[in-house]
């Protein structure tokens, strides 16, 4: 399992890298093309929505799994080791929670805007890819914080290496 949630949250934030890229290609190119020319790409600030939020959910997983999401332990840090990973075990599982309950959400709205047949405005897209998009990223995003909860509660480490994890480098 280790190995697999590695590997998938890797592979979901080069995808996420590349659609921020893509962004900022199409950005650079609508904003020369407008000062140039006056001739902007034909919904760039809907494209830029769409892909922006499509990166951040693809790229939670590879965050949660280096642990890279910012930790307040400024009153914890005199804690027993045991104590601090107990708590990080449960923002672990707090955060697969909030992470399960967003994906669940993006797909039940997604079927709601397919159903009412919604489009963006300029562009004129289905908006039910938008919310279908986000769903994928979050449930491995809670996958991933699951997997880091469960080792956590038992005093594991998280992976061999992981710069993040004190027990690792130890």
């Amino acid at each position: 399992m280790n190995l697999w949630l590695r590997r998938t949250a890797k592979l979901f934030a080069v995808i996420g890298a590349t659609v921020a890229v893509l962004v900022g290609v199409m950005t650079v190119t609508s904003i020369i093309g407008r000062a140039l020319w006056a001739r902007p790409v034909q919904g760039d600030v809907e494209i830029t929505q769409f892909g922006i939020a499509l990166c951040i959910s693809l790229c939670l997983p590879w965050a949660q799994w280096r642990r890279a999401n910012i930790i307040v332990d400024f009153f914890t840090q005199g804690w027993p080791a045991r104590a601090q990973q107990r708590l990080d075990s449960t923002g672990a599982m707090l955060l697969a929670a909030m992470c399960l309950l967003l994906a669940w959400r993006s797909a039940v709205g997604a079927q709601g805007v397919r159903e009412a047949g919604e489009a963006s405005m300029i562009l004129d897209l289905p908006m039910w890819w938008v919310y279908a998009s986000l769903s994928p990223g979050l449930a491995l995003t809670a996958a991933v914080a699951l997997w880091q909860a469960q080792r956590r509660w038992r005093g594991l480490a998280l992976e061999e290496g992981n710069v993040a994890d004190p027990e690792a480098r130890a």
